[in-house]
């Protein structure tokens, strides 16, 4: 009986005005989008597993929930939306003009254990522009991703930008494997300081050997892109970063934006500008994107992109919950009198009407008593009469 009544580990059941909380955070969403000339697009929410594995999906397999179809393949809930859109944009959107801007607002499935939220449903409204390069491109991703966050209510946040080169370019100056780099990758991600000063001591003093050190500590204002080039040298990555929030900052975003080059997650998947979303009342990022200039290639055609996802119901989570209009009257119908009432349902003003699902007015009224309501509108003989209560 417990595993009738209990959902399953990683999801939950949602009511009421935490329902209406997530559908105006996605409606606020993708009417930003589709004003900024956005096209919306969905995909399957069951996909082949082999179309994330042989793409360079960054997402573990483990994060992946999977299921066997009739003929033995494996298949998997839709972990992804940018994997799929990347597919669609190659194949379905082949033969129409770069750039392409498009939308989704679709739920994505993962472990629980892998979704640091605990969660194996996420609600996700995000953007692919596919088919753009340059500091234009990253400038418009950008500048909607600190949009798509007011546009939600949202007014404590902010959106911290890194760069995939940066990490690239210091690794490769410490002449290490791949595997060290891998491990270097996570140490510096889970700020584990410790066990990276272990790994690090054998390459002495070298420039990219301290910046490493103090990578997952250069985040803030501008000044840590300052901090960096000290460390480091110059470097067009750091160059990079600094013009754009040079643009940002004109356009009036530079309070939003904040800096962390030790972003350095899914750095084989990343190829330029990284960023994430934090909001006051969330624990992790709401929001996270970048650019992805390989993903499309993968299905047969080559071109660069960028774009990001918005965590719909950790945002929903940050505002205020809308109660639900109280209940005002209950509305009282003999038979054959169901379209008027329909119409008086309709004639409310700020409060909530329902229709008495009650066989005599006696009933309704005891209901309307129950339910709090303000009072009974009854429409008997030809004419309304409101009964206060």
């Amino acid at each position: 009986m417990r595993s009738i009544i209990n959902t399953p580990e990683g999801t939950r059941d949602r009511l009421f005005a935490e329902c209406r909380g997530r559908r105006r955070v996605r409606q606020a969403l993708t009417g930003l989008f589709q004003g900024r000339g956005y096209g919306e697009v969905s995909t399957p929410e069951v996909e082949f597993y082999d179309l994330f594995l042989q793409s360079g999906s960054p997402l573990p397999q483990e994060a992946m929930l999977k299921i066997i179809d009739r003929g033995g393949r494996i298949m998997v809930m839709r972990p992804d939306c940018t994997t799929p859109i990347a597919r669609v944009a190659a194949t379905k959107l082949k033969n129409l003009p770069l750039p392409q801007r498009l939308y989704y607002d679709q739920t994505v499935f993962r472990s629980g254990d892998a979704h640091r939220g605990g969660s194996s449903e996420i609600a996700q409204c995000g953007v692919e522009l596919i088919g753009a390069a340059g500091a234009r491109a990253d400038l418009e991703v950008v500048a909607l991703a600190v949009d798509a966050l007011r546009s939600c209510g949202l007014t404590d946040f902010h959106v911290e930008l890194g760069h995939a080169g940066f990490f690239r370019n210091l690794a490769a100056r410490m002449e290490m494997d791949e595997d060290e780099v891998e491990r270097m990758r996570a140490l510096i991600e889970g700020k584990n300081f410790a066990a990276l000063n272990d790994l690090l001591e054998p390459y002495g003093d070298r420039p990219a050997c301290q910046a490493l050190r103090r990578l997952s500590r250069l985040f803030g204002g501008v000044e840590v892109l300052d901090e960096a080039e000290k460390l480091a040298g110059e470097h067009e990555a750091l160059t990079y970063l600094r013009n754009l929030y040079r643009e940002l900052e004109a356009a009036g975003y530079g309070a939003f934006i904040r800096f962390d080059l030790g972003l350095v997650h899914q750095i084989d998947y990343y190829t330029g500008v990284v960023f994430r979303g934090y909001a006051d009342g969330a624990g992790n990022a709401v929001l996270s994107g970048g650019r992805y200039d390989g993903l499309t290639a993968a299905f047969g055609r080559s071109a660069p992109a960028t774009g990001f996802a918005v965590d719909a119901d950790a945002v929903a989570g940050c505002l205020p919950l809308e109660e639900s209009p109280r209940l005002e009257l209950l509305v009282y119908f003999e038979p054959g009198q169901l379209s008027w009432a329909l119409t008086a349902l309709e004639q409310g003003g700020g409060g909530r009407r329902e229709l008495s699902p009650c066989e005599t007015l006696e009933e309704t009224m005891e209901l309307a008593r129950e339910r709090g309501a303000s009072g009974v509108l009854t429409l008997e003989n030809g004419a309304e009469r409101l009964v206060r209560l």
